[in-house]
Parts: structure tokens; C-alpha cells; sequence
């Protein structure tokens, strides 16, 4: 159960990791790349932060979470930059991949399958007027 401190912390963590990895991701030349942010949980006493963040398109997500962690030292520095009025100790910053965009879209194709009667009205039987 998170406490109110822990949930407040991880909304500044995110907002701000949201923007640092977006701007990084534009001014790297990764245009139409989006980055967000879907969760930030922090551990009680406050030293860690899980940062979950979605990638899209998918294709470049491994590639680019590689690029993410292997810049945590500047992002961490970054993130300090812009919450030292907030946090006095910026936590261990640990990035996960969030798939649950994929997911969704799988679902969606899924569901949808092959046949599409909105393109193809003759798979729907033909209503009979009354």
C-alpha cells in the first residue's frame, strides 16, 4: 500500500521523466517516437523509483529502454535539476518496459480479426424490411 508521500513523489518523478525522455527522444532525432511514462512507484523509505515507460512504435521499444538505462546517471541528474525545491534526495532510478500498450493493441486486432463488415458489408446477412 503506497502512502500519500510515496504517490505525490512518484507524480513529480513522472511528469518530469516524462518530459526529460520526450525531449531527449525528439532532440536525438527520433521524431514520431513516443515515450511516456505510465507509472512511477516508489519504495517507502523513499531510495528507489520503478519507472515503468511505454514506447511507441514497439519495434524500437528494447532498443530504446537499452539507450534509457545506460543514460539513468544524466537522467537522474536531470530529474535533480528540476525537483530540487521538491525532493531533497532524488531516488535510484530503475526503468522497466510497459507492454500494456501492445497489449491492448493485440487485443484490438484480435477482436477485430480478418473479416471487417464495416469494409465489407456482404459478410452481414441482409436485414429484411419489415
Amino acid at each position: 500500500m503506497e502512502t500519500q508521500r510515496q504517490k505525490k513523489i512518484g507524480g513529480v518523478i513522472q511528469k518530469d521523466i516524462a518530459d526529460i525522455l520526450q525531449r531527449a527522444a525528439t532532440d536525438g532525432g527520433l521524431r514520431g517516437t513516443l515515450i511516456s511514462v505510465s507509472k512511477v512507484s516508489v519504495t517507502t523509505d523513499l531510495s528507489q523509483a520503478k519507472v515503468y515507460v511505454s514506447i511507441f512504435p514497439t519495434a524500437k521499444a528494447e532498443e530504446l529502454l537499452q539507450g534509457i538505462r545506460s543514460n539513468q546517471p544524466l537522467i537522474k541528474h536531470e530529474l535533480a535539476q528540476r525537483t530540487k525545491n521538491q525532493l531533497r534526495r532524488i531516488p535510484e532510478l530503475a526503468f522497466f518496459l510497459d507492454d500494456s500498450l501492445e497489449y491492448i493493441d493485440k487485443i484490438e486486432k484480435s477482436l477485430k480479426g480478418g473479416d471487417n463488415p464495416i469494409e465489407n458489408p456482404d459478410l452481414l446477412d441482409k436485414r429484411k424490411k419489415s
